[in-house]
């Protein structure tokens, strides 16, 4: 750590260029926001983006990012962003703090044990040979609502057991698109906007609040029927127990767990798997690996858990994917006075960073942009980055509890789908990310073609 003498007030830190009066940086995140954090990186290990006036303080080294997120996490707590998250997501494990996040977060982890992953797998696999057997050959998908509603109904059938669940699976499918694409929007605009009835504020604040009120009556109506010896989630959130005070609970706290699963869930999926397909079509080498990679380890039946370790090929591609296309952007705040990378930071500073900047940056991987999962094969590894160079999923005690969830269910859709078809680009469209919550695409749309 830098001695006193050595430290610098957060004045110092540089301005990106482009702040305008008023509206700050808010132009050119709205216009393209991936390119825009990419660029930090050449302006600095930490650089002052301007939300309206408000200063935004983007660190963009691994080192750094470990710091908020690891070694000095506990004098952070959640940013900006997440304050925006809040009118979906309440006090779930995204957005809480402190004592209440620690406690939440021990009665929920159990749910996302190996066990319990291995009991959710089967309806992953049972969803991934429905859909494979919904297309026909010749048929032309457009893969982003195609994976999205494989994510979503996965999610819904674990996460409620019943047919009591049915009107959330309903409202989620109506309302989280609506969420994910403004959620971005929100977060970035200046606090100025905050209480205008701006499109992205409207739209937002109005599905947020109708899939908050379904689920708040699933809730009450499966609190109502009683205790149920079930495995879906929301059975397990009502009878969830904190080992060391002996509290449960409560049905606002159920809703706000249920949303932010949802949430963090949906689009993770959704997008790693449109993703992989795209870049599998331009591939065909690694596609050919992993067929056979598919055959020998699954043989003919449906793909399960017990599979999944051993599809090492189909994990290499995972985390390609995800590094390419990964989280766009995440905030803290500043607790107390912090010092990071010689700068002194007062309490109430907001501090973000882009894992899609970082997984990306050309100093930590070669050919950066290029889609190489052989850079995952161990004997790379060795000379790659590092761990810390890579975190799709948060480190320290923010990282997603769902990890293993999100791995678990690509990689039975993935093995499920390329045994049966071969996906082919249409041509005319070239797929363009756009920014949410992680990099998705616009459209890829692509023509089943079956494999036997």
């Amino acid at each position: 750590m830098s001695s006193v003498d050595e430290l610098r007030p957060v004045e110092s830190v540089p301005c990106v260029p482009g702040s305008v009066p008023l509206l700050g940086h808010a132009l050119a995140l709205w216009r393209d926001p991936l390119r825009f954090f990419s660029s930090l990186q050449r302006r600095g290990d930490m650089v002052r983006v301007n939300l309206g006036t408000m200063p935004m303080y983007v660190v963009t080294t691994p080192d750094l990012v470990h710091e908020v997120t690891v070694r000095q996490a506990g004098s952070f707590e959640k940013g900006r962003f997440f304050d925006r998250l809040r009118p979906l997501a309440g006090n779930g494990l995204a957005n809480s703090g402190g004592e209440q996040h620690q406690r939440h977060r021990r009665m929920i982890q159990p749910m996302f044990s190996s066990a319990r992953i291995t009991g959710y797998s089967e309806t992953m696999s049972s969803n991934a040979t429905a859909l494979a057997d919904s297309w026909k050959p010749g048929d032309i998908i457009d893969l982003e609502p195609a994976m999205a509603g494989y994510a979503v109904e996965t999610l819904a059938r674990t996460l409620f057991g019943t047919d009591i669940g049915l009107p959330a699976v309903d409202a989620v499918r109506k309302h989280l698109p609506v969420l994910l694409t403004n959620l971005l929007v929100r977060a970035a605009s200046p606090k100025l906007l905050d209480r205008l009835p701006i499109r992205a504020n409207r739209l937002f604040d109005q599905a947020a609040a109708s899939l908050r009120a379904v689920i708040d009556e699933v809730v009450a109506t499966s609190r109502a029927a009683g205790p149920a010896d079930r495995d879906d989630l929301l059975s397990l959130l009502l009878a969830a127990q904190d080992p060391d005070s002996g509290t449960r609970l409560s049905d606002e706290a159920v809703r706000d767990e249920l949303s932010t699963i949802l949430f963090a869930g949906a689009e993770t999926t959704a997008a790693t798997l449109a993703w992989t397909f795209h870049e599998l079509a331009a591939r065909p080498d690694v596609e050919e690996d992993l067929l056979a990679e598919i055959r020998q380890v699954v043989g003919d039946g449906p793909v399960t858990a017990r599979h999944v370790p051993r599809l090492q090929g189909i994990r290499r591609v995972i985390d390609e994917v995800i590094r390419l296309h990964g989280v766009t952007l995440l905030m803290r705040r500043t607790t107390k006075t912090v010092i990071l990378g010689g700068v002194s930071l007062p309490p109430g500073t907001e501090v973000a960073f882009s894992l899609y900047a970082l997984h990306r940056d050309p100093d930590l991987y070669e050919n950066a942009d290029r889609f190489d999962p052989d850079r995952w094969l161990p004997e790379r590894q060795a000379d790659g980055p590092g761990r810390r160079a890579y975190i799709p999923f948060g480190a320290g005690n923010r990282k997603c509890i769902g990890d293993q969830f999100v791995w678990t269910e690509a990689t039975i859709a993935i093995a499920t789908i390329l045994d049966r078809w071969k996906l082919v680009p249409v041509s005319g469209h070239t797929p363009k990310e756009v920014a949410s919550a992680v990099a998705h695409a616009d459209r890829i749309p692509m023509t089943v073609t079956p494999r036997r």
